[in-house]
């Protein structure tokens, strides 16, 4: 089931109903760019509200107990757009990741990273790795960065690995089954999403996550990403609480 999120009213934190947060929610950040063009300024500066609207979104996920929060933040489909958009991205991501330390230490969160990582510019992939390290230790919500991510690609990097494993021996083709192939995964390490938000009202999947959204119940709000906060963020939670979940049953 889709929703479309229309309301303007402020909500209180699920927390005040008795609703518990979803184990994992996943965020397709749309539309950086458009909400930049509607304001008649540079697409730089639409990335660079975005990053604020992800340090609330950050914030009020873990205030209100979510276990894991993935975001997508750059698919390998980008690298298309304009060489300087992409630098600036890059930059962008390096100053986010330097400013926001202090704040993912305060609130011991973990950042961690899914991706072609080893694609990533030098400068980039060395302040995302001294990060990612820096909060190695901390045990409570796990910030997802995808970053250079593709969900094909993923499927094909974990195929990949079972080759492998099939050649190797330690594997008949036979046995293979979904775990064998979910353990090969980015995302091995967290459970599924539970809820995936999509911001600017577009109704795809932009190839994000395309094992792991099979039983996610989707959310699409028409605002952009620069405009997405904490608000908005309770009205997807409660509108997750309205869904029935059956996972293929009755």
């Amino acid at each position: 089931m889709i929703a479309q999120s229309t309301s303007l009213t402020p909500l209180p934190p699920p927390s005040v109903f008795n609703l518990p947060a979803p184990k994992h929610i996943a965020i397709i950040m749309d539309g950086n760019g458009r909400w930049a063009k509607q304001r008649g300024l540079p697409r730089v500066t639409g990335h660079e509200n975005g990053a604020q609207a992800l340090r609330s979104v950050t914030e009020t996920c873990c205030e209100i107990g979510v276990g894991c929060l993935t975001v997508y933040a750059f698919s390998t489909e980008n690298w298309k757009r304009p060489a300087a958009e992409v630098s600036a991205l890059f930059g962008l991501l390096e100053h986010f990741l330097a400013a926001e330390l202090p704040t993912l230490l305060a609130n011991n969160i973990r950042l961690r990273a899914i991706g072609r990582l080893q694609e990533l510019p030098p400068t980039a992939l060395q302040a995302l790795e001294r990060t990612i390290e820096r909060t190695s230790t901390n045990t409570g919500m796990n910030l997802v960065l995808a970053i250079n991510y593709s969900g094909r690609a993923e499927l094909v990097d974990a195929v990949r690995l079972v080759c492998e494993e099939v050649a190797n021996g330690h594997l008949r083709p036979e046995d293979f089954t979904q775990e064998d192939l979910q353990k090969h995964l980015y995302t091995k390490d967290w459970p599924d999403p539970d809820l995936l938000i999509r911001t600017s009202g577009e109704m795809r999947l932009s190839n994000f996550l395309l094992w792991q959204l099979s039983y996610t119940e989707l959310y699409v709000t028409p605002k952009c990403w620069p405009d997405f906060g904490r608000e908005d963020l309770f009205e997807a939670v409660r509108d997750f609480h309205r869904r029935q979940r059956r996972f293929g049953g009755v």
